[in-house]
């Protein structure tokens, strides 16, 4: 069967176009060089139509034709002649009745899910919510104004891309290390970028960003979600932009405003930056946000998922299917029990593998992904399908282990081939630092790559994603040097963000000129990043914290498209003295395995001449029961073991190193008696945290008693 439609002739179209039944799979549009096959998942929905757009600007679509054939719950069509740069949505016809769950609403046209380019981003209008406004908040009235022309438009896509021969580039676990940064705000503000690049795809593939990051010796970079973004009304009205994009509106498309030629070149300047980055060595891992869409609670707008079939993507309140489960805080959550759902996000990620060619996930509120009816479940289909893909199981898989629901805090509970975003690292290392009492012992367990939660299912050091600071907080910066968050810029009166930050300002709130106050500042940001590098596990630096970065305080600048978050690449001298001091650290941590290890500490001695760890009291003695216990206890010492640390690589070389010892100091001046190991006689002072670090080089007898200054970090390498 065929459906003929012959609109007004027009001389940029043809007089008339012909749809055919075509094929209910793959979802989405397919060009397969001839024409180009529509698919659309739709259970409950009464009719779909395509409708064709010959411009971005087009008013009304050029063509409406409706979808002639239906298999099973996928409505589909064939349009011979059709070619790639194509712009389409649908109409779905169904009935509007939010209280069974329903909000089909065909005045409103919608957004393919699978579309693979946004051709026209929307345009904020009344007319793009489903329900009529004239009422207020009552959302249970549909809308009869037609949203033609503000709402997003996808773009038929062609996969042709000359990739040279790039693949993945597979680096291991134990020698990554990430930098998580956001496409726009590492480029925004680069004087050495070509303004035309700034705070796009290929601004961040330029040279001056990519000799940034090679330089200074991470391995992955873990960009902020890409995927295309809804801007919150309420924060466009204020004059503010969600930056951060945690706000999917399609989970194909990247974001078209960081094409620096324009929306319909998104997926090809992605592509583009991403082979450059493979060439200099990079990964590229993004941020994916899987557990919620841009289209908010039953007042939000109907933009794609809610109108297509708001029954079937949600999960909705099974008191009232009106509302919906929000385990988010967001407004909605998708529901990965629905096998339709399930596969749109399994699409995703293998197209985001297979044709945008990035080496990994991170995903944003991950505990709601294991949500198939209510509670989390890690025997979830989601996590089983994931396991036996043949894609997706060899890639980086990394959780942010939680959400806003019951029982959604999950750190260590992930399936054993994922890392995760470890928070009781973050909270341990900043609650030592801060000076708690009785954290000593917590403090020694994340040093050590936190067996205590990945141990027991056999998995390695490498499942901890180890960070101090992330985009979600203070930088290292503002985290030594404000105690409370200053966010009014975000217009909510300062009541958004974490008021438990742990940070400190060592006197003085937000910057200021004492030089005592600025040096014990630069020691401890020396400090948190070198706890942060030899510790064991993944470690992940939060983009611009190697030269020190501000917000001036914003702890959550999600909404901040400003140069609040747009990185200042000119920098001063304590600046340009702290990226040096990271890129040395990094190098460090890259020379000497023994931080780096594939398999836990044991402290147990073994057939070894030494523990391969083993923990020192300041007082010259190695820790007993009774120290970890001690709330006033403010120092240790971790000794790292050469003698006991032969590791092989995966093709049997022998890997090997030295012996090392660290100091930790907290918040106050203390003496140290240097062990006496049975494998070294001195130790020589590799670096310390201190910014003039004036005893590099000079070595000290075991046994001797060491001053320690407050806030200090000491590495030493036994001789």
């Amino acid at each position: 069967m065929q459906s003929t439609l012959e609109p007004k002739p027009s001389p940029q179209v043809r007089h008339s176009i012909e749809i055919w039944p075509g094929l209910p799979y793959p979802l989405g549009s397919h060009f397969d060089g001839k024409g180009v096959n529509f698919a659309i998942y739709s259970q409950n929905a009464e009719k779909i139509e395509l409708l064709l757009f010959d411009k971005v600007d087009s008013t009304k679509a050029q063509f409406t034709l409706e979808l002639p054939d239906k298999t099973g719950p996928v409505w589909h069509g064939y349009i011979k002649g059709l070619k790639p740069g194509q712009l389409y949505a649908y109409r779905v016809y169904g009935s509007y009745d939010p209280v069974n769950g329903h909000r089909f609403n065909p005045k409103k046209i919608l957004l393919d899910p699978y579309a693979k380019t946004i051709g026209r981003p929307l345009t904020w209008s009344t007319d793009l919510f489903g329900y009529s406004l004239i009422d207020g908040t009552d959302d249970r009235v549909a809308s009869i104004t037609d949203n033609s022309q503000f709402a997003p438009l996808g773009t038929v896509t062609s996969n042709d891309f000359d990739w040279e021969g790039d693949s993945l580039l597979d680096i291991p676990w134990r020698d990554t290390v990430i930098y998580e940064t956001h496409v726009k705000g590492i480029s925004k503000n680069h004087p050495e970028v070509a303004p035309e690049l700034r705070g796009s795809y290929l601004g961040l593939a330029s040279k001056p960003i990519i000799e940034h990051l090679t330089s200074l010796g991470i391995t992955a970079v873990q960009l902020l979600p890409v995927h295309a973004k809804v801007n919150d009304l309420h924060l466009v009205s204020r004059k503010l932009t969600n930056y951060w994009g945690y706000n999917t509106l399609s989970y194909f498309a990247p974001e078209p405003s960081y094409a620096a030629s324009g929306p319909q070149n998104a997926t090809i300047e992605f592509k583009e930056m991403v082979k450059q980055l493979h060439k200099a060595g990079l990964e590229v891992i993004v941020d994916v946000v899987y557990n919620h869409t841009g289209e908010g609670n039953h007042l939000g707008p109907t933009l794609s998922f809610k109108g297509i079939d708001n029954r079937s993507y949600y999960k909705l309140n099974p008191a009232d299917s009106r509302f919906y489960m929000d385990y988010t805080g967001t407004g909605n959550t998708l529901d990965p029990g629905n096998p339709y759902v399930l596969q749109l996000i399994m699409d995703s990620l293998r197209y985001w593998v297979e044709e945008m060619h990035v080496d990994g996930f991170r995903f944003d509120l991950a505990s709601a992904l294991a949500r198939e009816f209510y509670d989390v479940n890690m025997l979830s289909a989601f996590f089983k399908i994931v396991q036996q893909d043949p894609i997706l199981s060899r890639v980086k898989l990394i959780a942010e282990p939680w959400d806003v629901g019951q029982g959604g805090y999950q750190v260590g509970n992930f399936p054993w081939h994922w890392a995760e975003w470890n928070g009781y690292y973050r909270d341990n290392v900043r609650g030592f630092w801060k000076g708690y009492p009785g954290k000593i012992g917590d403090f020694a367990t994340r040093l050590s790559g936190s067996s205590d939660m990945y141990a027991y299912q056999s998995r390695k050091p490498f499942a901890s994603i180890n960070f101090i600071t992330a985009h979600d907080g203070f930088t290292l910066n503002d985290l030594v040097s404000y105690e409370q968050k200053h966010n009014f810029a975000n217009g909510e009166n300062n009541r958004d963000g974490d008021n438990h930050n742990q940070s400190m300002n060592f006197g003085v709130e937000g910057e200021t000129a004492k030089a005592a106050i600025r040096r014990k500042r630069e020691t401890q940001k020396r400090s948190f990043l070198t706890t942060l590098f030899l510790s064991q596990g993944v470690p992940m630096l939060s983009g611009g914290d190697e030269f020190g970065r501000s917000q001036r305080g914003n702890n959550n600048a999600y909404a901040q498209d400003t140069a609040l978050n747009w990185y200042n690449w000119e920098f001063s001298t304590e600046q340009t003295a702290l990226l040096t001091f990271s890129k040395k650290l990094l190098a460090f941590r890259k020379d000497h395995p023994i931080f780096r290890r594939r398999s836990f500490l044991t402290g147990s001695l073994g057939k070894n001449i030494c523990k391969d760890v083993s923990w020192w009291h300041p007082l010259g003695h190695e820790m007993a029961q009774d120290d970890w216990a001690n709330p006033n206890l403010n120092s240790l010492g971790m000794l790292l073991c050469g003698a006991a640390f032969y590791e092989t690589d995966i093709h049997g070389e022998i890997i090997g190193d030295d012996t090392f010892l660290l100091l930790f100091n907290k918040n106050s001046a203390k003496t140290f008696v240097l062990p006496k190991p049975a494998d070294c006689k001195e130790w020589l002072w590799e670096f310390s945290a201190d910014p003039d670090d004036k005893f590099k080089g000079k070595t000290f007898k075991a046994g001797e008693i060491l001053k320690l200054e407050p806030h200090m970090v000491i590495v030493f390498k036994g001789i």
